[in-house]
């Protein structure tokens, strides 16, 4: 996969990627965060690479495994009483 170029669009709230042989592709990451992200913590995570690193988030999104990578890289301790 040889993208030409990724960035967030804040007015879609969308990954968009641009490949090499002209396919465009846009990742909605509210729905991704609906559907994966389980609590803040791995909210913040994504966050957190859809702004600083899109390309790592788009090729997470696309090819990874984005729940394991959640579990692991987060971590979540409820608050007790």
């Amino acid at each position: 996969m040889n993208i030409l170029s990724c960035a967030f669009n804040m007015d879609t709230a969308c990954v968009e990627l641009k490949m090499a042989d002209g396919t465009l592709i846009s990742i909605d990451c509210t729905a991704v965060e609906n559907e994966i992200a389980g609590n803040m913590y791995q909210r913040s995570e994504l966050d957190y690479l859809i702004y600083n690193d899109p390309v790592a988030y788009a090729e997470l999104i696309l090819n990874g495994d984005p729940e394991t990578y959640l579990k692991t890289v987060t971590v979540h301790k409820p608050f007790e009483n």
